[in-house]
């Protein structure tokens, strides 16, 4: 299987893998959402019956690989490798899953755009031919992603109005040749780390902004096309302030894309109905989106080709609490209808 490196940051194959199944997993605010009808697994509560969110997130996480993996018809000893991560410390709600799965594994850490980065990596190693079938998977944890970056709940603090709200959620593909293919995986380009300087925890979607701005005007170079290649561009997880930005600076590089451009982050909730103030974010945000709604939608003929580019902040609780600025990182992934 062959593929080639294109321009500065991208990859095409000449055998492009599948996605071949996939399935999620919602909170209680997800599931009242636009995307909660098509959950495969509703959260009972954010505590998943567990003593603590960060145990509830691991769960979730393991439920929802248990659920691919039993929708694809697979046995799990066909899974050879596990692409996956979360907002926690260490990777910590994705690695004590794998303590049940005994599946080879790549612990992720991109923020909010892991779940970009895990597609991008089972994609390059089906395509390479060192696995057959390789699961993708990122999660997030409102509660979880609130106690660790920003402040304890109980605290009771206000959220500014260009704040996102992380979403308690993940999402799961596997991603092969060989079964019924859901859409296919034609192109990849793997962002760069972009920071302007942006130092304010709760303005996620300026902080994103850049970096997403770049992946997608990166990509467009490197290919050669024009935004209208595409039906629709999605980025992860910016808000309403993050998109309109992201829109403004690609604009900048000689692209117009604000006629195709959505956040997966305003799609997964319903921001007149819901308090989530800017919209969604967090890892769960645009796996969610990916799973519930971009796939279904190709799989029904309503898009043929789009460009999904998850989203990400690279900031840690220790990076805020010294100053830092906040980088970001942007992975996108072309997928076309079967």
């Amino acid at each position: 299987m062959k593929c080639h490196h294109i321009g500065l940051q991208s990859v095409a194959f000449e055998n492009p893998p599948y996605i071949l199944q996939a399935a999620s997993a919602g909170g209680i605010l997800e599931q009242q959402g636009p995307l909660g009808k098509n959950l495969d697994i509703a959260l009972a509560d954010e505590m998943n019956h567990e003593k603590s969110w960060e145990k509830a997130e691991s769960q979730m996480v393991l439920s929802t690989i248990r659920r691919v993996i039993q929708k694809s018809g697979l046995e799990r000893s066909q899974i050879q490798y596990i692409f996956a991560g979360d907002l926690m410390n260490q990777v910590t709600a994705s690695g004590f899953a794998m303590r049940e799965l005994s599946i080879p594994f790549f612990g992720l850490y991109g923020a909010c755009s892991t779940m970009g980065e895990s597609i991008q990596l089972a994609a390059m190693i089906v395509a390479g031919g060192f696995a057959r079938y390789a699961v993708a998977e990122a999660s997030s944890h409102f509660c979880a992603a609130e106690k660790q970056f920003r402040q304890p709940l109980a605290y009771g603090g206000q959220r500014p109005l260009y704040a996102t709200r992380t979403v308690t959620g993940s999402g799961a593909v596997i991603v092969g040749y060989e079964g019924k293919p859901m859409a296919r995986i034609t192109r990849l380009t793997t962002g760069r780390v972009v920071d302007f300087g942006i130092k304010d925890a709760n303005n996620m979607g300026a902080s994103m902004a850049p970096a997403a701005a770049h992946t997608i005007s990166q990509h467009l170079k490197d290919f050669e096309e024009e935004p209208e290649a595409y039906d629709r561009i999605f980025t992860g997880d910016l808000g309403q302030y993050g998109l309109q930005l992201a829109g403004e600076l690609v604009e900048r590089d000689g692209y117009d894309i604000k006629d195709r451009l959505s956040d997966c982050g305003l799609i997964v909730y319903d921001r007149e109905s819901q308090d989530v103030h800017a919209g969604g974010s967090g890892c769960g945000s645009s796996a969610l989106t990916l799973v519930n709604y971009i796939l279904p939608a190709m799989m029904e003929g309503q898009y043929r080709k789009v460009l999904f580019v998850p989203t990400g902040a690279l900031l840690s609780p220790l990076s805020t609490q010294q100053g830092e600025s906040i980088p970001g990182i942007a992975q996108a992934v072309v997928l076309e209808a079967v």
